[in-house]
Parts: C-alpha cells; sequence; structure tokens
C-alpha cells in the first residue's frame, strides 16, 4: 500500500475561492440542519429584539412560565421547559439577583421552595410580551398565516415524537 502524505493530497487541490457558494452537501436536505439553522436565524433575531432588556431565550421562558403559573417548583419550571437541573438552579439565580424573581419557602415543607416572580418581574414580563409579539409577527409575517399553521403544527408534531418511546 502506498502512503501518500496528507500534505500531497492537499497540495493537489484548488484552494476554494472566497466568493464560491459553499457545497452542502447532504446537510441543506437534513431535517436537523434545517431545523437549526432556522432556530439559529429565530435566536439571532431574539437577541437583537431583547438585547436592550438583557434576556436571553431560557430566561424569557422562565419568566413566562412563572408569570403564567406562579409557585411552581423548580424542578417543575425546568422539567416543563427541557432545561436541566444543573442548568436550571444558575439561570433562576441571575433573574432573583435583577430583582426579577425570588423564591419563598413552600409552608409546611421547610425543604420545598416556590417561584414567583416579583413586582419588576411582572413589569418585565410585560414589557417582553411586547418584544416578543413584534419578534414574532417578523417570522409569522415570512410564512403567512397558513404557513406558520403548518409549521407549528409540524413542529409540535416532531416534539411529540421525539419524547414517544416508541
Amino acid at each position: 500500500m502506498i502512503m501518500m502524505p496528507v500534505s500531497a493530497v492537499l497540495e493537489d487541490e484548488s484552494p476554494a475561492q472566497p466568493d464560491a457558494p459553499v457545497d452542502l452537501g447532504p446537510l441543506s436536505g437534513l431535517l436537523g440542519y434545517a431545523l437549526r439553522r432556522a432556530q439559529l436565524a429565530v435566536f439571532q433575531d431574539f437577541h437583537r429584539h431583547f438585547a436592550e432588556a438583557g434576556i436571553r431565550p431560557a430566561q424569557f421562558s422562565v419568566l413566562v412560565v412563572l408569570r403564567h403559573n406562579p409557585g411552581l417548583r423548580a424542578t417543575q419550571v425546568a422539567a416543563a421547559l427541557g432545561i436541566k437541573r444543573t442548568n436550571f438552579v444558575p439561570l433562576f439565580d441571575g433573574l432573583a439577583a435583577r430583582g426579577l424573581a425570588e423564591r419563598r419557602q413552600v409552608k409546611g415543607d421547610r425543604r420545598a421552595s416556590a417561584l414567583f416572580l416579583t413586582p419588576a418581574g411582572i413589569g418585565m414580563v410585560a414589557r417582553l410580551e411586547q418584544l416578543a409579539a413584534r419578534h414574532e409577527a417578523k417570522f409569522a409575517a415570512r410564512l403567512g398565516a397558513e404557513g406558520r399553521y403548518q409549521l407549528m403544527g409540524l413542529l409540535h408534531r416532531l416534539t411529540e415524537a421525539a419524547f414517544d418511546p416508541g
């Protein structure tokens, strides 16, 4: 067997042109790749809209869940959002440090605490929901009402399938 040094193989190939389109091969046809690219586009726009508030997507999700479900335990919020418990604690602590959320001891259970928004957190959620509506409208307009409805249905089907043990 004749072995060629890697450098010899690379020298035989011409370098790509800087302005040439990149061939993604089978990537562009893979569902996971397309979903990830779409997620990146949505998250980049989210960061632009929410930069002034200094809120990341996971923080926004926690604030919204607590606004609509005051008094949940940390494990409940983490499970509902698909956040690992070890990641949830520092995430929540950051919101608490900003005065947006707080832990309160559960009556009758000295070891447990319930999570609540502070008045500042409630005000922040109201402001963030307005930002979220503008952010959402931008992407919904690209899809149209029917396209958005179809996409949401398909995404929910994928999510359900991901948790189906069969």
